[in-house]
């Protein structure tokens, strides 16, 4: 078994924890920030919550909804990376990540850039998933920066 084979199991692994038991997964009755995301292809649909402190600081963020594994996975994984950042720190490792996953090419710098999330890169194989991926990110855009 080669190395790559064994990261990409690896990869689908965290995928399916993150599907079956996703985190931060519920309504944030105190949420200062929401968006919601929907993908009319394939049903995927969330409601992303915020609370962001008068300093910029994400002191919660959650999300509830359903999707397919893909996209709830995304979702699960993008609060526990974004929980303690700032709202510009959240909003560059969003528009790095949706870079990441819709560019023909990636240099190092965007691999780097979004670190663990690479995990996804597999994604990109299948195009109609890449908005599955990357659904919740959108609305994240949109719940920082009020667009």
């Amino acid at each position: 078994m080669t190395q790559e084979v064994k990261l990409d199991e690896l990869y689908q692994e965290v995928i399916l924890d993150h599907n079956r038991r996703p985190r931060n997964f519920g309504k944030l009755d105190d949420a200062t920030h929401y968006a919601h995301g929907h993908n009319p292809l394939c049903g995927d649909d969330y409601h992303l919550y915020l609370k962001i402190d008068e300093n910029g600081k994400i002191q919660k963020i959650t999300f509830e909804g359903s999707g397919c594994a893909i996209s709830k996975s995304s979702a699960s994984m993008m609060t526990t990376f974004l929980e303690g950042k700032n709202g510009d720190e959240a909003e560059k490792l969003g528009s790095h990540f949706i870079g990441f996953m819709t560019k023909d090419t990636l240099s190092k710098e965007d691999r780097e850039a979004v670190g663990r999330l690479k995990l996804f890169e597999g994604v990109r194989h299948f195009p109609v998933r890449v908005k599955c991926a990357t659904l919740a990110w959108q609305a994240l855009l949109n719940a920082v920066t009020g667009k």
